[in-house]
């Protein structure tokens, strides 16, 4: 919802795709797979605010990371924040809202396949990711459908982790009907 009231040019292209798509329905599931942009918008708000900022991880044997040797038992945090907004992986405007660079797929946004982190990766990937996802993109493409929004006049940007990603006082929208 930050990145939309603060994108009005992405707000607008997704409100096209979900009314094309899905018109004033409750989009249901052959419906949310066609919401290619909508999925692209998703994916850059985890890159640039990923809900969970760390990952921890201990190492099961002795093993040598790049040029670090780690000793079996070694805990390892991952600081996802800084890696999504990498230059050298997500390019010169890693730092800017840019869901474009999703629309060839996630493999291919950046340098490396996995580099998106935010509901991890491998054996321990969040169970819930496709769940979160299609539950997301139900709630983006109907607020879409009714509402256009922009960020209130009032709202201070102060991201804190409070054992997840979140806006340290909450985050005012302001919300207009659309007119049907």
């Amino acid at each position: 919802m930050f990145l939309l009231s603060t994108n009005q040019d992405w707000q607008e292209k997704l409100r096209e795709e979900v009314l094309r798509e899905c018109g004033m329905e409750i989009p249901n599931a052959d419906m949310l797979t066609k919401l290619k942009l909508v999925n692209m918008v998703l994916l850059e708000a985890l890159r640039l605010y990923a809900p969970v900022t760390y990952l921890f991880r201990k190492a099961s044997q002795d093993m040598k990371l790049g040029t670090i040797n780690l000793l079996k038992g070694t805990t390892v945090g991952i600081p996802i924040p800084i890696l999504h907004r990498d230059k050298e992986m997500w390019g010169p405007d890693a730092d800017k809202f840019n869901p474009l660079r999703f629309e060839n797929g996630l493999s291919k946004a950046a340098k490396h396949p996995n580099a998106l982190l935010s509901f991890s990766m491998g054996p321990r990937v969040c169970i819930g990711q496709n769940f979160a996802m299609l539950e997301a993109k139900t709630v983006i493409a109907m607020i879409i459908q009714r509402f256009s929004f922009s960020i209130s006049p009032n709202y201070v940007h102060k991201p804190i982790d409070f054992l997840t990603l979140q806006p340290m006082n909450g985050l005012q929208i302001v919300l207009k009907p659309l007119e049907r």
